[in-house]
């Protein structure tokens, strides 16, 4: 994961700069912690961390 970054606006891990997912420009690679959402719509988690689609995210982004 040492070439993973993160959105700075979604929080969602990507391999590139720029998110697909929300058009994102700035990603970071200063980020601390994970949390793989498998089914957004059933997840506690995903709702307290207000995530609408399944993958992995980052908990913290600088």
């Amino acid at each position: 994961m040492s070439n993973e970054y993160a959105c700075k606006k979604c929080n969602r891990l990507i391999t590139t700069k720029s998110c697909s997912l929300c058009q994102g420009a700035q990603a970071s690679k200063n980020w601390k912690g994970i949390a793989v959402i498998l089914n957004s719509t059933k997840s506690n988690i995903a709702k307290k961390l207000k995530i609408e689609s399944n993958g992995a995210y980052a908990l913290r982004v600088r």
